[in-house]
């Protein structure tokens, strides 16, 4: 297998989907990433293929108790007072260094794994149907303690719809559903999701503006090989927070989008637009994700 890896992706529907061979999850408000042990140390990337180990050491550290040979796909989430702090966890991935280890320490991650992509007897494993693949991670994960851990499923929809009626308030944003015996979509949209929010992740790539206090974002929608969109002006507030997120951003070049001047920004900040609101505009940005 080549890294970084194209994970998988989901596609937004409205409702939980029903029938025969569906297997439900619970979706965790953090930040994707791709966990990988090697022989010799853990590796962890981003969505975006981005390297972020250093981010992220603690997982690191307590990814050296799985076997050499291992890959999974998984969430890092941050708990505080009983429920996962998406903020907490925007704040750790867009700082720098020095303050990633600070936050590190006043608030360590937790690493909710759903897939293996590589097993250490079995090699690459994503042509294997997901039932199988959940299987191998459990065995994997069995006697992995804290802070890494797999995430639950069930193929029972009533179960799925309890969780996400009932699991809002502890940080719970949806349910991802996927196909029993489906191989994993490297890269493709194979798997389909359900959120309370009316919004889609967009990966912002760029600004307009100062770098202080932005006043648009040049944005990749979905999937990064789209095409790039400039959002709407930013609430003056939301400006501020993405600023402080954009800190640590190192600057590429000025690139265009949309008949625009834009500054690319090589990061992983992911905002939520409104769903939809790019058809015959440019795209409103709710909040970091």
């Amino acid at each position: 297998m080549e890294y970084p890896i194209r994970p998988a992706l989901a596609q937004a529907v409205p409702v939980i989907p029903d029938g025969p061979g569906w297997w439900y999850e619970p979706k965790f408000d953090g930040h994707r990433t791709i966990l990988r042990r090697t022989d010799e140390t853990v590796i962890l990337y981003a969505r975006s293929g981005r390297n972020v180990t250093s981010h992220w050491m603690d997982l690191a550290v307590a990814g050296m108790g799985l076997p050499p040979g291992t890959t999974l796909d998984g969430e890092a989430v941050i708990w505080r007072n009983g429920r996962i702090d998406f903020g907490a966890a925007q704040s750790r991935a867009a700082s720098s260094l020095t303050r990633a280890y600070k936050l590190a320490a006043q608030h360590p991650a937790s690493y909710l794994a759903w897939d293996v992509l590589e097993h250490p007897a079995r090699g690459q494993v994503t042509s294997l149907p997901y039932t199988q693949r959940r299987q191998l991670l459990l065995d994997l994960l069995h006697d992995i303690p804290p802070p890494i851990q797999a995430v639950p499923a069930t193929d029972d929809r009533a179960v799925a719809v309890a969780w996400y009626e009932g699991l809002q308030e502890q940080g719970i944003e949806g349910i991802v559903a996927k196909k029993g015996a489906a191989p994993y979509p490297l890269g493709r949209r194979g798997w389909l999701k359900v959120r309370h929010a009316d919004t889609e992740d967009a990966l912002v790539v760029g600004y307009l503006g100062p770098r202080r206090r932005p006043h648009r974002l040049a944005l990749a929608v979905g999937d990064e090989g789209g095409p790039i969109r400039l959002s709407a002006r930013l609430d003056p507030v939301l400006a501020g927070r993405i600023a402080d997120a954009l800190t640590a951003a190192e600057v590429v070049r000025e690139r265009r989008a949309e008949g625009e001047t834009y500054t690319r920004v090589d990061t992983d900040l992911v905002v939520e637009v409104l769903a939809g609101s790019g058809r015959h505009g440019t795209l409103t940005v709710t909040r970091m994700r």
